[in-house]
């Protein structure tokens, strides 16, 4: 049989196949293919009353931390207060997504916390200016245009902590009863709450809520690539040098750009801080 891997706690797999989960081990002969991942697309079968994972198909894509394959999006959830919204955080989350061909969505919750005076609203105009796609929600809102995005699609979950990550899979579908925390009063933050990385049905499409967000590591990022990966550095005319880092080359297309405010200031100010993390063996902290 055919199915997907939904759930990896310890050495005991979940795979889903045509409406029913089987839990499943992992063949030795797979562990030597590949370690598997939540996302992976398996053949498996029944050997003396004992489902089996015989081979992992092959990735479209996949994530390291968190684990994950076959990845459709990434929703980037943030909030606009408590703890506080973070652009840095969200394009450093929108660079290491996008280095592995994922398409980031950004998620603010808690919209019903702040005025119109807001500068968050800068933020979210900046960003969909530059082709992202924004949603904003609040506490009793509907999630209808949620709902619509993660429909047909394999969807991780990423932000930081105490931002209500897990507070909106329970809006989305009240069956999950995931446990739940309040922020943290002396640090400003919440606690981690996700202890293993699943994927959950919900809006006719899978959602992953994972606990591996809790540093951004950039330190195997080849910076090169990533120029190609970010939406915003997608302009008509080309650099002078083929090679362009966008950083002090002359005639750079990017940061005549940037000048002219065709491409985001936000985001290239947030490039130029990452690219002397790219290969060096260094981690962000949240």
């Amino acid at each position: 049989m055919k199915g997907k891997i939904i759930k990896i706690v310890s050495n005991q797999y979940t795979v889903y196949s045509e409406g029913k989960a089987y839990d499943s081990l992992a063949m030795g002969k797979v562990r030597l293919q590949d370690k598997p991942v939540v996302g992976d697309e398996v053949q498996f079968e029944l050997i003396d009353e004992q489902y089996c994972i015989q081979k992992i198909l092959e990735r479209k894509n996949q994530m390291t931390r968190p684990a994950i394959s076959n990845v459709d999006q990434a929703m980037i959830v943030m909030s606009a207060v408590e703890p506080d919204f973070s652009n840095v955080l969200v394009d450093r989350l929108i660079f290491l997504i996008s280095y592995n061909d994922i398409e980031p969505v950004i998620i603010i919750t808690k919209m019903d916390l702040i005025d119109e005076s807001s500068d968050i609203y800068k933020y979210i105009e900046d960003y969909r200016k530059s082709g992202y796609k924004v949603i904003c929600t609040g506490f009793g809102d509907e999630l209808t245009k949620l709902k619509e995005v993660l429909k047909d699609k394999v969807t991780v979950l990423a932000g930081q902590s105490g931002v209500g990550k897990s507070s909106l899979l329970n809006r989305l579908d009240k069956s999950f009863s995931l446990q739940t925390q309040e922020i943290s009063k002396a640090l400003g933050r919440g606690k981690h709450t996700t202890r293993h990385t699943q994927l959950y049905q919900v809006a006719d499409g899978w959602l992953a809520d994972t606990p591996g967000f809790s540093s951004l590591d950039f330190s195997w990022i080849d910076s090169k690539v990533l120029i190609g990966k970010i939406k915003d550095f997608k302009v008509e005319e080309d650099c002078r040098f083929n090679d362009c880092q966008h950083i002090n080359e002359p005639d750079c297309a990017i940061k005549k750009g940037v000048e002219e405010g065709r491409v985001s200031s936000l985001r290239y100010k947030n490039y130029l801080d990452v690219v002397p993390l790219c290969n060096q063996r260094k981690e962000w902290e949240l």
